[in-house]
């Protein structure tokens, strides 16, 4: 057990985000308490009281979990760098001041957010969870067990009719192209880890079935590029939010992109 007091940190607003689906409440009727959080292999157990936050992990497992909660990031200096004046971007950063962005699995992302099309975060959790106990590793717990989500072998061995069956839709189609072009080296996970921003952007909309929107998730929450900013049907529709219906979507929201640009500059 890990005891950590943390600012700018809340877990059920990181849960309820829409970037991770694996972070689910220990009891689902009182989401304020615990919660279980799977990445890979790796298990937690984490719960919070106002500042305090308590890993429940192996010391070993403790650096792992820093990196993924990105608790190296002073996100009180973002919030800081909010102009007062901007009453949307104030209220924005005070309602979400404990989130946030991930560091997530690059594969769990890119199959995560193809299956996030047309989807609500419920269903998408339960397709993730299908996808895992049906082609991922188990692991033995204690106290239970969980499973991994499937590596691209692994998922890789599930045919497309196996996908459809788990009422994967028209994603199943996309799914099993990525799986295959991960397998075959079409698809470089290392290569597209190195590259910016810019370069990452047009090496996934070259990928089957990944549009501006999944390709904006995929970056920002599989590849930390916090310049990337994921254009859903509400912002679009929010005039307050500055979006550019004449731009591409990942260019449009100008207000978030100039304080991120700014923010780069301030913190890097």
């Amino acid at each position: 057990m890990i005891s950590k007091n943390l600012k700018n940190f809340n877990l059920r607003q990181i849960a309820d985000s829409g970037q991770c689906f694996r972070m689910i409440p220990c009891a689902p009727n009182d989401p304020q308490t615990a919660y279980r959080v799977i990445s890979g292999g790796h298990f937690l157990i984490v719960e919070q009281n106002r500042d305090e936050v308590i890993f429940h992990c192996p010391d070993d497992e403790s650096a792992f979990w820093d990196h993924y909660f990105d608790l190296g990031t002073d996100y009180g200096a973002y919030i800081r760098a909010v102009d007062p004046a901007d009453e949307y971007l104030s209220k924005a950063a005070a309602f979400g001041s404990g989130i946030r962005i991930l560091n997530q699995d690059l594969w769990e992302m890119i199959i995560t957010f193809i299956i996030s099309q047309q989807k609500t975060i419920p269903a998408i959790r339960a397709l993730v969870e299908a996808l895992s106990e049906k082609y991922g590793t188990r692991y033995e717990l204690s106290s239970g067990y969980y499973y991994a989500f499937p590596t691209p072998e692994e998922l890789n061995h599930a045919s497309l009719d196996d996908l459809l069956a788990l009422k994967l839709g028209y994603r199943a189609k996309y799914i099993k192209r990525t799986c295959e072009d991960v397998c075959s080296g079409k698809m470089d996970l290392d290569r597209l880890r190195g590259l910016n921003y810019s370069d990452s952007m047009e090496a996934l909309l070259s990928c089957y079935g990944i549009g501006v929107k999944v390709a904006n998730c995929i970056c920002l929450f599989g590849l930390h590029h916090i310049g990337a900013f994921p254009v859903d049907t509400w912002i679009k529709k929010d005039p307050a939010a500055g979006v550019c219906p004449e731009k591409p979507l990942h260019q449009s929201c100008s207000r978030i992109t100039a304080l991120r640009g700014a923010d780069r500059r301030k913190f890097s």
